[in-house]
């Protein structure tokens, strides 16, 4: 097997890529701060491409990437990265969510105590020469109220902390549920009423169309008078000119700002000048222990997408548990097998696909196999690099609809998987299970019952059943020295309907299939290859 071809274009933890440079199935490429020559010959042939927040992959990028399978970003934001343009290629895109938790935690925290005692100021203060301890006094921790916009990982670290330090704290989190709070020991608000009863606001939200600008010159009206706003998540939350205005008429007290619209901060940014301002040039994640575990995390994800296709840290994979993949195991085949073995019987335009789940099929693993089966049916249809991510996607744009159900399983089976095509002149489907000796076998073709083995190459064949009629089949195929591997057939009843199932060792031209259409008794005739 070739190695799994991995670009690295920004500085990571060299430690933290270990897992990746010492794993044999995988080639590890340093091209740290590349030239726009390197970015062309090197793009092409990576599968994983690495970054931080200096490379942007950009649409003209993915373009040229047409071996690529995975995007890692060191890090937590993904702005640097076109993620739909990514997801509709079938690109995975993962991050490294928790190994800065911590590290930004602390630093939200020291960015508080900093406005809280005047710390940043009074340094600056004495190294300039002076000594004035009137004019910087501070205030207490304890008996304030902070307020959390965002309760996620970091929000909830910094709880912990200001709880240690005898605060009140609130959180603004519309996810969040009432008994979640209380584990935590915090206090639910909506967000204007957290921001008229904190003394210390702390931004901890992802920017999305409803959260950017958040903090404007209309939410700075109802913050607390006297009020301080920590930033530690991201630049764009905040209306950076309408912040400064609040800053300087005292409509709040001060701000710590770690992150801004626009990096790096602009050198003539009025924020710059302003003396109740603490800024720091987005360290929030720089620290030894964090830029160690976000690339250790990095190499983990690569290495589990490698070997299972899937990434416990995938952004634009929801609604997939790779431990849940690792238990379905051969059912996940058996999925994608139903849908490429239907795909091919289709003889008009797709409308949508139905999975039925008859049996014991836990919760979890009913939408992986699902879009198993739908990747499965479009495979055969579109010439496309199909993966668990681009396949919802690919079938939405084509007004496919994709829906599941479940019900007891039949007699004989524990689990049974059925795959129904809707196409626009009728339905077909077809069921299959994994044997108690982990083969897989294709067991009901509609409403008939068969035992196929979904794999090779196979002549379906559509019948009205006869005497002779698999004579004249075995016939036509001998006369054209085609080999039969094996058949399976299945019926309702004597002269009715029935279906042949035959594997080939050799492919039927055309011609052959022709001969076979036009024999008395056969309905339909379909070439599938599993």
């Amino acid at each position: 097997m070739s190695k799994f071809r991995i670009l690295v274009t920004d500085k990571i933890d060299p430690k933290g890529l270990e897992p990746l440079q010492n794993d044999p199935s995988c080639e590890l490429v340093m091209a740290v701060k590349p030239s726009a020559a390197t970015l062309e010959e090197e793009v092409p042939k990576a599968e994983a491409w690495l970054v931080r927040s200096e490379t942007k992959i950009t649409a003209d990028w993915l373009e040229k990437a047409q071996s690529l399978k995975l995007i890692g970003r060191a890090g937590v934001g993904v702005d640097n990265i076109d993620v739909r343009g990514a997801s509709r290629r079938g690109i995975a895109v993962v991050n490294a969510p928790a190994a800065n938790t911590i590290s930004a935690c602390e630093h939200t925290v020291g960015l508080i105590l900093s406005l809280a005692r005047n710390i940043a100021s009074a340094d600056a203060c004495m190294k300039a020469g002076g000594w004035n301890r009137s004019k910087w006094m501070g205030t207490e921790l304890q008996g304030k109220t902070l307020g959390l916009a965002g309760f996620g990982r970091i929000g909830r670290e910094v709880a912990k902390r200001a709880r240690a330090f005898g605060m009140t704290v609130l959180a603004y989190d519309p996810f969040i549920s009432e008994e979640q709070a209380e584990q935590f020991g915090v206090e639910l608000s909506e967000f204007k009423p957290l921001l008229e009863n904190s003394d210390y606001i702390s931004l901890h939200i992802p920017v999305t169309e409803k959260t950017r600008g958040i903090i404007n010159s209309k939410s700075l009206e109802w913050f607390k008078s006297g009020a301080r706003l920590i930033n530690c998540a991201r630049g764009e939350l905040i209306v950076e000119d309408d912040l400064v205005a609040a800053l300087e008429n005292g409509t709040i007290g001060g701000a710590a700002l770690d992150v801004y619209d626009g990096e790096p901060l602009k050198e003539d940014s009025k924020l710059r000048g302003l003396s109740n301002v603490v800024l720091t040039p987005h360290l929030g994640a720089s620290t030894t222990e964090a830029q160690f575990k976000v690339a250790d995390e990095l190499s983990k994800s690569v290495l589990e997408f490698r070997a299972k296709g899937l990434s416990r840290n995938a952004i634009n994979l929801p609604g997939f548990d790779p431990d849940q993949l690792d238990a379905l195991g051969s059912t996940l085949d058996l999925a994608d097998k139903l849908g490429r073995f239907l795909g091919q019987t289709l003889d008009s335009g797709l409308k949508g696909v139905r999975c039925r789940f008859h049996g014991e099929f836990p919760d979890g693993a009913r939408h992986p196999l699902s879009v198993a089966a739908v990747k499965g049916v479009l495979s055969t249809i579109l010439d496309f690099n199909l993966s668990f991510i681009n396949t919802p996607i690919l079938a939405m744009e084509r007004g496919i609809e994709i829906s599941e159900s479940t019900s007891p399983s039949p007699e004989g089976f524990t689990r049974l998987l059925t795959v129904t095509a809707v196409t626009d002149k009728s339905e077909c489907s077809v069921s299959g299970t994994v044997g108690d000796d982990g083969k897989l076998r294709i067991v009901r073709l509609d409403d008939l019952f068969v035992d196929v083995s979904p794999e090779g190459q196979m002549l379906v064949l559509s019948n009205t059943d006869a005497p002779g009629i698999i004579g004249l089949v075995g016939s036509v195929l001998g006369k054209h020295a085609i080999n039969i591997a094996d058949m399976r057939v299945g019926r309702h009843s004597a002269r009715g309907e029935a279906v042949m199932v035959i594997t080939l060792d050799d492919e039927p031209s055309e011609a052959v299939q022709s001969e076979l259409k036009n024999l008395k008794g056969i309905n339909t005739v379909r070439w599938v290859v599993l």
